[in-house]
């Protein structure tokens, strides 16, 4: 039987460290990660490129900003987020508060000028009254960030087919998915993607052994942005494996369409190693067994239809 305890994995549980909120500030940020107003021309809202009918991701190659024009990198999923201790491609946010002032004030994600949205939400009598019962004060761009925060971190899916084995259901998984879990432990791919997200908190450089190839962008200074260190350019943090067959396509740049193609590139060039197809089937598979639950129903990918 699996033991949590000395796994590398664990089922998907808030960290510790995670702020506690109460109901009504879950619920305003629930809001308002759906209000459009938050950005400029209320053009885009939080859930324009994290649809949480969609696997909390907008399925694009690369993410679209609010002119139209492509942004720079591949838009990474909400859902789980909060069970990582940094965010972004470049680990460039330590909080998902810090984050969301970023977004709403980024002019190619969402534009907005934070007077104009303090001045929109003001006008509204029904944010100033959840407002002032949640923080005993009309919103401000702290407060704002705050209530997206705490809805963020309650996007955790739990209850995945792989999370049930971990907790002791031998038979959650099948004999080929187990085998998978077998091969991600053996080649190394646990060496990174571990914990409670399955990755999310280390940093690695894309190309340990040899260059992506064909279709991946080696100008991407990566994490080079945030430190200023020559070593760290090329350097991406570890995306999470939860919910990673919902969420095509892959890699920071998008440019891996199929999760079998994704497998493919990571054991050559971070592992050192050529997998032979029937081997590529299993561990994808396996991956297959991570997607989880949100509201109680297993979560979807874009385009799937609603029950």
């Amino acid at each position: 039987m699996p033991s949590v305890a000395d796994g590398a994995i664990t089922p998907a549980v808030l960290p510790p460290w995670a702020p506690p909120a109460s109901p009504a500030e879950v619920a305003l940020g629930e809001k308002l990660f759906f209000e459009r107003r938050l950005s400029r021309d209320d053009r885009f809202a939080c859930s324009t490129c994290h649809d949480l009918d969609a696997a909390g991701t907008d399925s694009r190659t690369i993410g679209e900003g609010i002119d139209g024009k492509p942004l720079r990198r591949n838009t990474l999923t909400v859902f789980n987020a909060g069970l990582s201790a940094t965010l972004g491609w470049t680990g460039a946010f330590s909080s998902l508060e810090s984050q969301a002032m970023a977004s709403i004030a980024a002019p190619a994600i969402m534009g907005a000028d934070w007077r104009e949205v303090i001045a929109k939400l003001q006008g509204d009598a029904g944010y100033r009254a959840d407002f002032a019962a949640v923080y005993g004060a009309g919103p401000t761009p702290v407060t704002i960030a705050r209530a997206l925060a705490a809805f963020q971190r309650t996007l955790v899916t739990p209850g995945s087919r792989f999370d049930r084995y971990l907790e002791g259901e031998e038979t959650a998984l099948t004999p080929s998915e187990l085998a998978g879990y077998r091969l991600f432990r053996e080649i190394g791919c646990i060496s990174c993607h571990q914990g409670r997200n399955i990755g999310g908190n280390l940093f690695e450089q894309f190309g340990l052994f040899i260059a992506p190839g064909a279709g991946g962008k080696q100008d991407d200074p990566g994490r080079q942005e945030v430190t200023g260190r020559a070593a760290d350019r090329n350097v991406f943090r570890v995306p999470s494996l939860r919910n990673v067959a919902l969420t095509p396509p892959y890699f920071h740049d998008g440019s891996a369409e199929t999760l079998g193609r994704a497998v493919t590139v990571m054991a050559r060039t971070q592992l050192g190693r050529s997998l032979d197809p029937a081997d590529i089937d299993r561990i994808v598979q396996f991956l297959g067994t991570l997607t989880g639950e949100y509201q109680g129903r297993p979560l979807r990918a874009a385009g799937a239809p609603q029950e």
